[in-house]
Formats: C-alpha cells, structure tokens, sequence
C-alpha cells in the first residue's frame, strides 16, 4: 500500500511528495505552499482537457475503422469512380477532422534558443534518465575520442593483422590505421597550404597561426588561419590545437608522454571530437517507470543532471572512480592575449517528457463528478521536470557547470496527435510557467513528428507552439507503429523489411524538413532524423548516415557516445545550413499535394500471398524481437537495452520498435494471414531462443516452460492477441500494467523486518 500525503484535491505518493519538498523546491524561490496549490490548480483545470483529447482520439479511430471495414485495400490515386481513391479518402479525413486546413503562413517566433540547437549542426543522443551511469556518459558525449571510435569499432577493419587485440592488447599495426583515418580527416577540414597532416612532425602557434612542421624539413600552417580558435599549453610546445569547421570543433590533442603520442612523429597522441551537441534525456520510451519510486528515481537524476551534482562509481578492471558531469573546456586565444576560450563541457539536455496518454498512481486526484483518478503522467512530468529545471535557470557563468546560457528549459514531446493536442502541451507549459513565475515561453518545445495525424498536419502542429518550438524530429520506429494501427482495417500490412521504400515513408521524411524550413526553423531550432538502431555496425552507419544531413536535417540520433562521435564526422563532409539554405527555396505548399498523397498511401497488399516459409520468418522475427525486449523491461525494469535479434546482431530497442513488431503481428492475425495457433506456437519456440540469449545475465528468468507463470511471456502474448484493443497501439498500457504486478508479487515475498 502506498503511503500518501493529501494536499488540497491531490493525494501525492509521500516519497514523490518529500523529494519535491526536501531536494526540488529549496532553491527555486517557490514555496511548498505555493507550489502544491498551483500543482492542484493545474491538474483541476487540464486533467479534464487530458482526458477529452484521449477520447477523440479514439472517435478518429472508430471512424477510421470504419471506413476502412468498408474500403478495404490499397487506396489508388488514378480511378476517380474508386470507393477507395486518394481524393474521396482525403474528402473522409477533412469531414471527420482528421485532416485540418493547412495554414497559410506560419513562421516559429522561439526566442533565447541555445547554439547547440539553432546554429550549430551535429549529432544527438537518447539516454534513459534511470540509468545515471549512461546519463552521464551521455551528457559528457559533447566531446569525443576519434581515435578510441576508430579502433575499437569496426568502421576500422579487422582484416591483415589489424585485429582489436594485439599481443600486449594494444595492436600497433590496427593504431596506425587509426592513426591515418584521423590525418585524413584533418587534411579534409583544415587542410595545409601545402603538404598533409599525414607529414606532420611538430605543430605550435606562432604569431596566432598554426604552424606545422612537415617531414621534410620544411614548415606550413592552414589554408586558413580562422580555423584556429586557441590552444592548450605553451604556444612554442602545445598540448591542445583547437580548431573549427562547419561549425564544429577538433581538438587536436599532443602528449609525448603517452605511447600513443611517444611514437607519434609529432607526439599527437588524439583527435578529440565535438559530437553529441545535444542529448535527450529521457523520462519515456526508454524507461520503464511505472509508480512513484520509479519516477522519484527519474527525476532524481534529472535534478543532479541540472544541479552539476549527479556521479556514478565506474568500475573498470581492477579501477573503481567516481564519474561526474565533465567541465567547460578552456583555451587560449590564438594571439595568446586577451579573453579565454571556453567551451561547453557537456551536450545540451533536453528532458522527454512521456505523451497525454499515460497516467501515474504516483498522485491521484478527484475531479468534478468526485471520481478518484490517477494524474495524467504528462501533467506530471511538466510540473515536476520544470521545477527542477529551475536550479539551471539561476545558475550564472560563475557557478560553473550550466546546461542552458540562455535561460531555457527544453522539453521534448512525443506522441502528440495533431495541432490540438500540440496546443495543449502549449497550453500546459504556459500554465506551469505562471504557476513558477517564469516569463512566457520559457519552455521550449520539441515535437516529435511520430504520429500520422501529426504527420499529415505538422504546419498546423507547429504553429500551435509558434514561440515555443525548438525541434522537430521524425520517429520512423513508432511513426510506422501509428501506420499500422491508423490502418488496421484496411488489410494484411507489408513486410516489415519493405515498409523502409514504401510511399509514405519517403513523403514523410521529406515533409518533415520542408514543412520546418518553411515556417522558419533554419538558424533558430533543430529539424532532426531518427536513431541509428544498431551500435554495433559503426561501419555501416558511416557509410549510410550521411543520408540525414544530406536531407537538410542539423542532427540525427545515435545509438552511444562512440556513434556519436563517428556520426559527427557527416557534419565535417557537408556544411547543413547550406543544404538546408538551398532546400528553403523549394516551395513546400506546392508540394503539399503530392507529399500528402505520398503520406495517406497506406501500407497494405492486396495479394498477401506471401509463401508459408516467408510468413514464419516475418513471426519469428518478431516474436523474438517481443520477447528479447519485454522479458527485460517485466522482470528487470530494463526499458531500453541492446537487445540480440534473431540473428544475435545486437540492437536498441525501446517500446517504438515493440510497438511495430506487436502491431504486425496484430495485423496479420486479424487479417488471416497466421493463425493464433500459429502465433503461439511461434512465441513458445522464441521464447526458448531468447533464454538462451540471455544465459549470462543471473537476474534472468526463463519463460520457455515456464508460460502459465512468466509475467513476462504473458505480456508479450497480450501485446499481440490484445492489439487491436490497445490505444494507437501502444504497448504502454499492458507493460505498466504487468511490471505493477511483478513489483507487487516481488514485495509480497519480501520477509518482514
């Protein structure tokens, strides 16, 4: 039973309520009597409004269920006298709501927007906020080794004695391939007046220039001379040369005391870095937080994150140290006099708040009828994680470390269905900075375009939050998982393989950064790109990445620090602003048309003559990817881990891709193309794959054999066999719903005393 503490209409779990008091409010200049009542003000008022945009959601979907019962199929573009053509379809969408009128001109007015988002261009991380460790890791990405990317990935290969482990551990002949990768790199983004970096036996700063000495004998220094922003140590014998390019930093790092520097011609021993510009700290997909010590722990570390507080006990080998949140990086200038260079230690942090879908026993409310009722966890969230963001808020540049220097407080928003529920969060933002005394706009907006109904109407979507938004960012993963569930009815759903070339995904990708140039994000917010899923082919990533810069998009999301650094390397092959400067003069309302088309074309086949072998494929795969994932997030709490897919490559998973894999399945059993037998069969048989996946883990439980009494096993059934039933299809009502049980079962066998 969890103890409470009434404050006005709210009862407020005591842990949550005591952390708010005891570590979040001193500080802030807001009182716990203040804040309680404006808290209660809030969740009186918008708890209400939560609750009636949540009902309209599902009134879109009965009407799109309805529709699609009755046109079922592809949707064609050409047959005007067709019940199912792309015009009578969009007629549909317009008469029930689903479709608004696109605005004529929108234009974001965001003011007091850090560089790390409006200028600059770089990658993004996505870290779950309960795992400290990672945070950190996350948070101190800012910067990164290439020479450490490089050599313990496989972007390096492995083949003709280049293995990772040499004799001594350390293999010479793979560093000098390092090495090599790294001069090239310099020699692309400041290259000399004559010569290469590869010739490099000496650098220093001579008369506020760079001067390198070559092989030969001779000297040089860049082809331009801006690109040197300062350095570390003694200008004759430096130990740091920072440089910029694209406007991003090297930090070209010189220590003949080390062995990689000692054998080092010109004792550089590193080129570090700037990487992850930005990191999303993350309160949603990632996590699974379920009650209130969960989200006492979350915000917990949110708050050390912005107080400079936080630290971890790293373990490595026979080393233990304490790990904290890295400091401002400190240059000299060029000239050797006047002011320093100081640089952000540390990406810039966002915090995910979760959707309006969820709720939270952390604090039940009564409403007007005198109904007892969970809080809307997104209420919640913007309450709680913008107090805390308070504590950055007054902090100046002589308290050190800061996460925003121009008085922000960044909060992405994910799931939003539309421009009414983007003028809600709005809405909510604005009513908690009043209640804080905080000036209007204060917070500001990330909107994750992973919806179809925001897709389709994202112009309308961002000029819901004009003064607010500071980032679009399309979600493929959970984008495809609404696909499926929008269109349920409309028949057996392709491949998941396939659903990467199909129509909507292409028009979709390009609305989003059309639509945000168009209504002004260019120098003033992020237009953002999706995860690159798979950590372990760095290799792949780089040969591929450079896709979304190349898009006009001025930051994508990698798997680590290590993709971090590695995606970095995209931003130095290509200048954003100019794509996205040359992209500002296509006109996206002429494209409007066809992208919406592109958009409303829907996924599904009207032959589903798929051959037995192909459809057991397709079940394996995603029963094993249902499994991998959900034993974790039910037994353990895990809510995002690099999970082994049915090919043992590992992969990131949060509850995006379960979304998709539960939802396919759902699809292809509604529609007859498995059987539920089928279907059974196959999670039994995966379930014992997964076991053995996970031998080396001693805090896991088998499920194969064990199905009648595995919480785990029997979530991951639900999430198929209840999916149509399941809200847009997410998967967040049942996890919660079996991870209370197993928190509960896990204390009832707790011995007393």
């Amino acid at each position: 039973m969890t103890a409470r503490t009434a404050t006005h209409r709210l009862q407020v779990a005591t842990a949550l309520h005591q952390f708010i008091d005891r570590e979040v409010l001193p500080g802030t200049g807001v009182s716990p009597a203040k804040f309680w009542k404006g808290f209660d003000a809030i969740v009186a008022e918008l708890a209400p409004k939560n609750i009636a945009l949540l009902a309209e959601r599902e009134r879109l979907q009965t009407e799109l269920d309805a529709w699609h019962t009755a046109h079922p199929g592809p949707i064609t573009t050409g047959d005007l006298s067709s019940p199912t053509d792309m015009s009578a379809y969009r007629a549909f969408l317009e008469q029930i709501g689903y479709l608004v009128p696109n605005p004529k001109k929108v234009r974001i007015s965001t003011a007091k927007v850090d560089a790390e988002l409006a200028v600059q261009a770089g990658p993004q991380l996505v870290v779950p906020v309960l795992n400290a460790r990672y945070a950190l890791n996350a948070a101190n990405a800012r910067w990164g080794s290439l020479y450490d990317a490089l050599y313990g990935t496989d972007a390096i290969s492995e083949a003709k004695g280049c293995e990772k482990v040499g004799k001594k551990g350390y293999n010479p002949k793979r560093g000098a391939k390092v090495i090599e990768y790294a001069r090239h790199v310099l020699d692309r983004t400041a290259p000399l007046r004559k010569g290469s970096h590869l010739d490099s036996v000496g650098y220093r700063i001579k008369d506020g220039k760079l001067a390198v000495k070559l092989a030969d004998g001779s000297h040089t220094s860049l082809q331009h001379h801006a690109q040197l922003v300062g350095y570390q140590g003694e200008a004759k014998a430096p130990s740091s040369v920072l440089l910029q390019h694209n406007g991003l930093h090297l930090d070209l790092q010189i220590n003949r005391a080390t062995p990689i520097g000692a054998a080092d011609p010109a004792g550089v021993s590193d080129l570090v870095l700037e990487a992850a510009l930005s990191t999303i700290i993350d309160l949603e997909d990632s996590v699974a937080v379920v009650d209130a010590d969960d989200k006492v722990l979350a915000y917990r570390n949110w708050l050390g994150l912005l107080q400079g507080t936080l630290t971890e006990q790293v373990s490595k080998g026979d080393k233990t140290f304490t790990r904290g949140l890295n400091p401002d990086r400190v240059y000299t200038p060029p000239s050797g006099k006047g002011k320093k260079v100081t640089l952000h230690g540390r990406a810039l942090m966002f915090v995910r708040n979760v959707g309006h879908l969820m709720t939270n026993p952390a604090i039940l409310y009564t409403d007007k009828a005198g109904v007892t009722r969970e809080i809307p966890e997104g209420i919640l969230d913007a309450v709680v994680t913008t107090t805390i963001a308070m504590h950055d808020l007054k902090r100046t540049a002589k308290d050190g470390i800061r996460n925003s220097r121009k008085g922000s407080v960044y909060i992405v928003k994910p799931k939003m269905h539309g421009p009414a529920e983007v003028a809600f969060a709005a809405e909510l933002f604005s009513r908690v900075e009043k209640m804080l005394g905080l000036a209007d706009s204060t917070v500001k907006l990330g909107i994750m375009d992973e919806e179809r109904r925001t897709s389709v109407n994202l112009k309308a979507c961002i000029e819901a939050a004009s003064s607010r938004v500071a980032f679009i960012n399309t979600g493929f993963l959970d984008r495809t998982g609404d696909e499926m569930h929008s269109a349920m009815q409309a028949g057996p759903m392709i491949r998941k393989g396939d659903m990467k070339s199909s129509a909507w995904i292409a028009a979709y990708e390009r609305n989003n950064v059309l639509v945000g140039l168009s209504c002004g994000l260019a120098g003033r917010a992020q237009i953002g790109k999706g995860m690159w899923a798979m950590p372990d082919l760095m290799k792949a990533m780089l040969e591929q990445k450079i896709a979304h810069p190349r898009a006009g998009a001025n930051t994508a999301w990698v798997p680590s620090p290590t993709g971090a650094t590695l995606h970095a390397l995209h931003y130095h092959q290509l200048l954003v602003s100019a794509v996205q400067k040359e992209m500002e003069k296509i006109n996206a309302d002429k494209e409007r048309d066809s992208l919406l088309t592109g958009l409303l074309t829907i996924p599904v086949t009207a032959t589903p003559n798929w051959s037995e072998t192909e459809k057991q494929q397709e079940l394996d795969n995603n029963a094993q990817g249902i499994l991998g994932y959900v034993v974790r997030w039910i037994d353990q709490g895990v809510g995002c881990s690099k999970v082994p897919d049915i090919h043992n490559i590992g992969l990131m998973e949060d509850r995006a891709t379960l979304r998709i894999s539960s939802q396919h399945m759902a699809n292809w059993l509604h529609h007859g193309v498995v059987t539920a037998d089928q279907v059974r069969q196959t999670f039994e048989r995966m379930a014992a794959v997964v076991d053995g996946q996970n031998t080396g883990d001693p805090l896991y439980q088998p499920m194969a054999g064990h199905f009648d009494t595995s919480m785990a096993y029997q979530a991951a059934c639900d999430l198929v066999f209840k999916g149509l039933a399941q809200p847009s299809g997410y998967t967040e009502p049942l996890l919660h719903g079996w991870r209370l049980k197993v928190k509960a079962a896990a204390q009832a066998v707790v011995p007393a005393g």
